[in-house]
């Protein structure tokens, strides 16, 4: 299955609770997700909480857009990714 990565603008600040509402919205997307075959794999946060970078695998660039939609976020750009780890060169 593809990686992407996604990276998403949140002007406001994107905040998340870590009470049950929170839990709950996490789970609506991981929800949401699912019914476009698109899995979250992670996500990481700018310091300022405006900016977002999320892996996700998923079938294709639209189905992401429609599991976003779903899920009512925001996608600024979407890029096909792969892993380039050093180390796989350090052993060679």
């Amino acid at each position: 299955m593809p990686r992407y990565m996604v990276e998403r603008d949140f002007p406001n600040g994107l905040e998340i609770p870590t009470t049950q509402d929170g839990r709950a919205a996490m789970l609506g997307v991981v929800n949401n997700n699912a019914t476009e075959q698109v899995t979250w794999v992670q996500s990481f946060v700018s310091g300022d909480k405006t900016k977002t970078f999320c892996v996700y695998d998923g079938p294709t660039p639209e189905s992401i857009r429609r599991a976003a939609g779903l899920s009512e976020l925001p996608i600024d750009q979407i890029t096909e990714i792969s892993v380039l780890d050093p180390y796989f060169y350090v052993g060679a």
